[in-house]
């Protein structure tokens, strides 16, 4: 293990300029096209069929629009509040969300399943692991929709065309692709971006002869398996290829380099690879824990992921190491007093870079200890900060490149040259191939409209696109001045917690359920934020320096913008608490439970 005394942080900072620098590209998120042509499949639902029926038109109290943790979060708080009419309206044909979507190969949650997992006490559910695969989150989501009676009342397979306020009636109109017409006195949205797959604007990608899928549509009919682990034993004669090595690559990786003949791996920039150390929930250590726990899980990780202090890590991983690290490191800085020469900004700087330092020192380390082939090895060095980009934690990855049959094909962060009838090109090199998974991820920093697939039109007619168009407005993250009753339901602009995202949808979902409830018991017709409390936390925003869009000097990526300028639009729409997500989540405890509802209007409208 390196410590900071022994690293040349000047060779350090130059070698990081210098791979950002290589992977700079004019283009930022234009460098990505959406899924259209021969391509447009990949937006279509594998796994459910669409069956024809009659068009829906009806009213409810409550619409969620998106069937992932957001809606069954708060649906649950929704219908524990004892408001019973909840519609969830779901592209998918089921909920889950991104884990209905994502059935690749190896997929699971690299945050620990008794902090991501919503609702384990309200279901009785234990995670069997500390990091669960896909299909027993997937069941979690299910688990959730049964258990709050959120299938009965609920559109599946059904798209979402636009969103109207109506304000003769003070209702929300729902139009979607099944002729549906639904009115609806509140809205809930949670569109997430991580359902919307996007593909690597590669020269001559539409042109390649072979099978290829996007890892959120994992055509088992071609690969043979199950995303519930059986090998794939129809790649037994197949050349494949993936183009990313991100989070997701990460983890199917392992399982194409075992089921296939030949597995090429196109890297543009590798991530970071932290240990994981799965292991099983001891049932009978699960069984002592007492009422509460989750919540005090939740506020224990997120305390010490973001620096604070607690008696006890609960969850062990390396999301708190890091911070643990750095607050350590401040502990020892300031035990005499203020360190002569440094501000305290400078010197949690200072603590941050020498931890993350050390940390990616380790890493680096690993891959060396790991990795039998020198040159493979070289090439899968994260060189940035680790939180530069979404930090992976696997202990099966790295070994796949052990095996005779896995090739790294390292482009230097200059990305693949093209694509061809019968392959891939890489530096002049020509990789034939049968079969080519793109592994490149979904929307991230496209407009609110084209993730989501509709627009949201308010008062007035008043577009949500364009009221955001420089940037996103809002109160708390969920309300949006000019569009009552509506409540956005995303980490921006409230906690801002990505580390944990459904720690943010379980607080959401609380807030929403206190605010209706309060509206219907006061005979409300419309909750809107008032346009002095929605500046007002916006001008609160833009004294933080906590923006999830990240720092420029970052390798490229969608934490920072893809390395493009960071402008005020930016940080408005990667922002969050001033003070961190543990300020956020005691704040809006606060507020809600307060009564008063600070810069809310709850409006009754005169009875003719």
């Amino acid at each position: 293990m390196s410590t900071p005394a022994a690293i040349d942080r000047e060779a350090l900072r130059a070698k990081y300029r210098a791979e950002r620098d290589k992977r700079l590209r004019p283009d930022g998120n234009e460098q990505y096209i959406e899924p259209t042509g021969r391509f447009a499949h990949f937006l279509e639902d594998p796994y459910v069929p669409k069956v024809e029926r009659e068009p829906v038109h009806t009213e409810v109290t409550f619409a969620f629009i998106g069937g992932g943790f957001a809606g069954l979060v708060t649906g649950a708080r929704l219908k524990q509040a004892g408001i019973d009419d909840v519609m969830i309206i779901e592209g998918g044909g089921d909920v889950g969300g991104a884990w209905y979507w994502n059935r690749y190969p190896g997929a699971m949650c690299d945050t620990a399943a008794m902090v991501y997992l919503p609702l384990l006490e309200e279901t009785g559910h234990m995670p069997t692991q500390k990091y669960v695969f896909a299909p027993e989150i997937y069941g979690q989501a299910k688990r959730i929709a049964t258990t709050f009676g959120l299938y009965d009342n609920a559109l599946f397979s059904t798209a979402v065309t636009s969103l109207d306020w109506d304000d003769a009636a003070a209702r929300w109109i729902i139009s979607t692709d099944r002729g549906d017409r639904i009115s609806a006195k509140f809205v809930g949205m949670g569109t997430g971006p991580l359902h919307r797959p996007k593909l690597p604007g590669i020269p001559g990608i539409d042109s390649f002869g072979g099978h290829c899928f996007h890892t959120s549509r994992w055509d088992y009919a071609y690969t043979g398996g199950t995303y519930e682990g059986a090998p794939m034993t129809n790649l037994a004669d197949k050349r494949v290829g993936i183009i990313g090595t991100g989070a997701t690559a990460v983890q199917c990786i392992p399982h194409l380099g075992r089921d296939s003949k030949e597995l090429f791996v196109f890297q543009r920039t590798p991530s970071s690879i932290d240990v994981r150390n799965n292991h099983p929930i001891d049932p009978e250590w699960f069984a002592t824990l007492q009422p509460g726990w989750q919540q005090e899980w939740l506020m224990n990780f997120v305390t010490l992921q973001t620096g604070g202090f607690a008696d006890e890590d609960l969850v062990m991983d390396g999301w708190t190491d890091i911070t643990k690290r750095i607050r350590d490191r401040m502990i020892e800085m300031f035990k005499d007093g203020t360190p002569e020469g440094l501000t305290p900004q400078q010197a949690m700087l200072q603590a941050y870079e020498d931890s993350d330092d050390e940390k990616m020192e380790e890493i680096r380390a690993r891959v060396d200890a790991i990795v039998a082939d020198p040159a493979t090895a070289e090439a899968l060095k994260p060189w940035y900060r680790q939180l530069c980009k979404r930090p992976c934690f696997h202990d099966e990855y790295l070994q796949t490149y052990n095996l005779p049959n896995v090739h790294l094909v390292d482009t230097n962060g200059k990305g693949v040259e093209r694509i061809d009838e019968t392959g891939v090109w890489v530096n002049g090199v020509h990789h034939e191939l049968d079969c080519l998974v793109f592994a490149s991820g979904f929307e991230v920093g496209t407009t609110y409209a084209r993730r989501a697939g509709f627009e949201t039109y308010g008062r007035d007619g008043q577009a949500l696109g364009d009221y955001w168009a420089e940037g996103m407005r809002s109160k708390h993250g969920l309300h949006v001045h000019g569009f009552p009753n509506l409540f956005v339901v995303a980490p921006n602009q409230g906690a801002n917690l990505i580390s944990n995202i459904t720690h943010n949808f379980s607080e959401a979902g609380t807030t929403i359920a206190t605010i209706v409830s309060h509206a219907l018991e006061s005979g409300a017709d419309e909750v809107e934020v008032t346009p002095a409390a929605e500046a007002a936390w916006v001008e609160l925003l833009e004294s933080s320096t906590r923006a999830f869009i990240g720092n420029p000097d970052c390798t490229p990526g969608y934490y920072n913008n893809e390395g493009r300028p960071v402008g005020r639009k930016e940080r408005l729409n990667g922002s969050g608490h001033p003070e961190g997500p543990v300020a956020y989540f005691r704040y809006i405890d606060t507020w809600r439970t307060s009564g008063e509802f600070e810069g809310l209007e709850f409006r009754v409208r005169q009875q003719a």
